[in-house]
């Protein structure tokens, strides 16, 4: 794996008032690596990502993306690195009475000047290359369907087809399965690994869940009240491990109760 930083924060601090969302942040992200922020609701997450596409503003310090200072771009220059970072979000953010196709060629209008009117406002090209976006993620079939006729496992995948029409070379999903039961979730998370790894991608995931991140990510970076606690690989991490991983983003025994009732729940039967 290529260890160029795509990725690169530096003492990385937020504050929201009298809340501080994040303090003092220190990460690294390598060319192809997939990486999980892994921790509870509030624990600095989607504050952290939204830093990543200048979504939010530090109060201090300093990030850097692709070669760019994001704090310091502005208009075209900002513009022209989100093209670049694709984001998929918890919530879809797909417009319910627009096609599937629709919705995964808005991924486009970075690239493109003044409104588009249904389908026939995008080229041929954009077209093709959408309908291609879509058999990659199993739903060529549903192309000229309502959005919000679909699963929620479905929108979400017609959401990583729209990112994937910028050509991004970073991915960035804030809770992409929190709302999808477990099947779902594990089958969105092999598909966003698997087009990571055709497309060279490098790839940052917040997440909740431990096991999942384990099993997807090639590394964990835990956070708890807007600090980093823990950065480790997942090589050959055993359920000992994973409890001392959420013990490390936890904050109450309940929690840890609750995660080894899960881990007990998901062994084989003998």
């Amino acid at each position: 794996m290529n260890t160029d930083q795509v990725i690169r924060i530096d003492a990385l601090t937020k504050r929201f008032d009298e809340t501080t969302a994040l303090a003092d942040v220190n990460l690294g992200v390598g060319r192809g690596e997939i990486v999980v922020l892994l921790g509870l609701s509030g624990s600095g997450k989607s504050t952290l990502l939204r830093h990543i596409d200048a979504l939010e503003l530090p109060t201090s310090g300093r990030v850097d993306v692709l070669g760019e200072d994001v704090t310091r771009l502005r208009g075209r220059a900002l513009r022209r690195l989100r093209s670049r970072v694709g984001f998929i979000f918890q919530q879809f953010e797909l417009v319910g009475s627009l096609t599937v196709l629709e919705n995964v060629l808005t991924g486009a209008l970075a690239t493109l000047r003044g409104p588009r009117l249904g389908l026939f406002g995008y080229s041929r090209a954009l077209r093709r290359r959408a309908l291609g976006h879509l058999d990659r993620v199993g739903l060529l079939d549903r192309a000229y369907q309502r959005a919000d006729t679909l699963s929620g496992g479905q929108q979400q995948r017609v959401a990583i087809a729209r990112a994937l029409m910028q050509n991004p070379e970073v991915l960035l999903a804030d809770e992409p399965v929190a709302s999808l039961d477990p099947e779902s979730s594990s089958q969105v998370m092999a598909l966003i690994r698997e087009i990571a790894a055709e497309d060279g991608l490098t790839v940052l995931c917040s997440l909740h869940q431990v096991d999942l991140a384990i099993d997807w990510a090639d590394r964990i970076v835990g956070l708890r009240h807007g600090e980093v606690v823990l950065d480790t690989t997942t090589d050959d991490l055993d359920k000992a491990q994973v409890m001392e991983i959420y013990g490390r983003v936890a904050t109450t025994t309940a929690e840890l109760n609750a995660l080894e009732t899960e881990l007990l729940a998901a062994e084989p039967v003998a």
